[in-house]
């Protein structure tokens, strides 16, 4: 089983942006423990940040290519923004799981809704770098329980 993960906009800055909301940990240390999760699950991921949307949509377009099982994003500001991100998911049929490290309901009012929650098979917000991890756990359940049921 495969699974993109794609982080958005800032995420790069994990570890020193705004430590009270979103933690200490790097990226470099999600994605690593991502990894050794990935590893226990029997799963390959690839995963890239990127504060360009025109690139995050490149690489969904690509993971629909390559027939990557599903997509692990924290779209960060753009899942309150891009209307283009999601037709990009829509468009290759990419099962995912939205995370959000901070809980976007405790926070301003336009960051409450985002364009991707509805097509999502799942959210997970406001557990820092622990959203990634139960992300990806419940992902990688949930495309395995639906390959069980199409066999």
């Amino acid at each position: 089983m495969k699974v993109l993960v794609l982080h958005g906009p800032n995420l790069n800055l994990f570890g020193t942006r705004e430590k009270s909301i979103y933690g200490s940990a790097t990226l470099a240390d999600i994605n690593s423990e991502l990894e050794k999760i990935a590893q226990e699950l029997s799963v390959e991921i690839t995963c890239l940040q990127s504060n360009s949307e025109s690139v995050l949509i490149d690489e969904i377009h690509r993971a629909g290519a390559e027939k990557v099982d599903g997509l692990l994003i924290n779209p960060a500001a753009y899942g309150h923004t891009s209307i283009a991100l999601r037709d990009a998911i829509l468009g290759v049929s990419l099962p995912c799981v939205e995370v959000h490290a901070s809980n976007i309901y405790a926070r301003e009012e336009f960051r409450h809704k985002t364009y991707l929650s509805d097509i999502a098979i799942g959210v997970i917000t406001g557990f820092g770098a622990n959203s990634y991890f139960l992300g990806l756990r419940a992902l990688v359940k949930s495309l395995t329980d639906r390959k069980k049921t199409s066999a």
